[in-house]
């Protein structure tokens, strides 16, 4: 058995909102060619990973809307790693404080899924490079290479291709949720292709436009502009037109005070509004706490981070 340095390790595992999601078209492979500016944000699940001596992987959690079976991401990424190995003794209890919303479009799964890779690879001493981590996590899902150093960064090919941006915002964030509504990142996708995909995608010189636009461009500062910023987001046309809730959310975040942007978060239905800094945000969260209860969401407010997963 591998030579096992600690014994119980935590580790915070973030939320994350889509500054720019552009769908360029389907591929082939049944993924869609995305270019995308993906932002950490503090909204932050906790896991705690304890070695076991039964070689077995054991997952727990405060939340009672989540399965703690096979067909968690958690388990999976667990599984991935533990066949890296080649070790059938090593084992873990692993528990996660959920506090990223289900279903919600902040990719808690995938970032959940990230800190497992990272955890365990700590946890059991592995000493797995990078490059290895991230290859692991493009098999469990197109957003969760991201969260593994995570901060702002462009995401381009079906999400795994990485590049660094160096943004330096320092936007508060308010998020609205409505509880009772959960969407399938699937299922969205999949009405986007019907709409707008009819055919396969490979044009390789548009894509390789549409990323150097978005590597000059990036996501326009505040500073440079007294208008509001347009964030855009390909998915938003679609969940919009099938979900109320959405379109509330997007109204009630569109006329608050000093709100310079916003827009729904990756495929929905968490929806965002962006403002100059973290304690205008507070300000205005403060004001219309009440407000966003009312009309039946969830609010959160937050600030942007420049770190993915993170050892506590």
């Amino acid at each position: 058995m591998s030579k096992l340095s600690t014994t119980k390790i935590c580790v915070r595992s973030p939320a994350k909102i889509n500054l720019h999601l552009e769908i360029i078209g389907k591929r082939e492979d049944g993924y869609h060619e995305l270019a995308m500016i993906m932002q950490n944000i503090d909204l932050s699940d906790y896991i705690e990973f304890e070695n076991n001596q039964i070689g077995e992987i054991k997952l727990n959690s405060n939340s009672k809307d989540l399965s703690l079976n096979d067909d968690n991401l958690i388990i999976k990424a667990a599984n991935h790693i533990k066949e890296i190995s080649k070790d059938k003794e090593l084992g873990a209890n692993i528990f996660l404080k959920k506090n990223i919303p289900i279903g919600a479009g902040l990719a808690g799964g995938s970032s959940n899924a990230a800190a497992t890779l990272v955890g365990l690879n700590k946890l059991w001493n592995l000493n797995l490079d990078y490059e290895t981590i991230l290859l692991l996590a493009a098999k469990l899902g197109s957003d969760v290479p991201f969260f593994v150093d995570g901060g702002c960064q462009f995401c381009f090919g079906r999400g795994e291709i990485l590049e660094k941006y160096n943004s330096k915002f320092d936007y508060g964030v308010i998020l609205l949720k409505n509880p009772n509504i959960s969407i399938s990142t699937i299922d969205t996708y999949k009405k986007y292709s019907k709409e707008f995909c009819p055919k396969y995608f490979t044009e390789t010189q548009k894509t390789n436009d549409i990323r150097n636009d978005l590597r000059i461009n990036g996501f326009n500062d505040i500073k440079f502009s007294e208008q509001r910023i347009k964030v855009k987001n390909d998915l938003q046309v679609i969940v919009e037109k099938e979900n109320d809730s959405v379109k509330k959310a997007l109204y009630l975040l569109s006329n608050l005070q000093n709100c310079f942007s916003f827009s729904m978060s990756g495929s929905g239905p968490t929806c965002f509004a962006l403002f100059k800094n973290i304690n205008i945000a507070t300000e205005v969260f403060e004001q219309n706490h009440k407000m966003f209860n009312n009309n039946g969401f969830e609010a959160w407010v937050c600030k942007l981070i420049n770190s993915g997963i993170t050892f506590l």
